[in-house]
């Protein structure tokens, strides 16, 4: 399946680099995975942290820029360390023996193929857990379709319904229109929410919007698209833990 990182177009950038050649792209990965780190997390959703906290792997790049990432060491300026798919496969089996609740993949769309990968090895090694797909949004649909099968739990941002702003705070073109047909098929895929005894989510979609301040407007288009489509589809994540990190406390806008 690597042998598709020849011409790379996993993201809606579909740069086309050569990553087996060490061509960069727009998310600046090569044909190894990097990773920030793994952990127990315990601020995710409730239903996702539970108690004894979600397996998170912080994945290292990303194809979105966005001026207030609270992880841009990792997403903008690479912070992390290279492994192999097999090692892959051993932290997710770590994060299961430590008592995590599923497995977290965070900012996992530039490692899709590796993480296939990984997860039918884990599996075979007795990997139980759900897996979370915890994206910024930006997806193609064919990659999105690729990991069915593969992917329990989809955790999307939907950030921006206005193109100007995904174009100002994230340098992207067309958010909207595609984030919400990668949406769409993730619901297709995995189905209505379930949870188990303890309330901690099994399958299904959360899809999470962060609010803006001085874009409040943004936020009801995005409120209004969910309630008219996605309705009892999935459940809906507001964010309001905004602050302005990074480039953000430069633009006046939002800081």
């Amino acid at each position: 399946m690597l042998e598709k990182l020849e011409k790379c177009e996993l993201c809606p950038f579909k740069c086309k680099v050569n990553r087996l050649n060490g061509q960069i792209g727009r998310c600046k990965c090569t044909d190894k995975i990097k990773i920030a780190l793994y952990s127990l997390h315990y601020y995710e959703e409730p239903c996702i942290s539970g108690k004894e906290g979600s397996g998170t792997v912080f994945f290292s790049n990303c194809n979105l820029r966005c001026l207030f990432c609270q992880n841009y060491k990792i997403s903008q300026e690479g912070k992390g360390y290279e492994i192999s798919i097999e090692e892959l496969a051993d932290i997710f089996l770590k994060q299961q023996e430590a008592g995590a609740n599923n497995i977290n993949l965070v900012t996992p769309t530039m490692y899709v193929y590796h993480i296939i990968e990984a997860i039918r090895i884990a599996k075979r090694k007795g990997l139980k857990l759900p897996i979370v797909y915890n994206t910024n949004g930006y997806e193609n649909v064919e990659t999105i379709k690729k990991l069915d099968g593969y992917i329990d739990i989809y955790l999307p941002d939907l950030k921006y319904f206005y193109d100007d702003l995904g174009v100002k705070y994230s340098g992207v073109n067309n958010y909207f229109e595609i984030a919400t047909k990668a949406i769409l098929e993730m619901i297709k895929q995995v189905g209505k929410p379930e949870f188990d005894e303890n309330g901690l989510i099994k399958k299904g979609t959360i899809i999470r919007h962060l609010i803006l301040p001085g874009h409040i407007q943004n936020s009801k288009h995005i409120l209004k698209w969910l309630k008219d489509n996605v309705e009892n589809k999935a459940y809906i994540s507001v964010m309001a833990q905004y602050f302005p990190t990074y480039k953000a406390k430069e633009d006046k806008s939002v800081s």
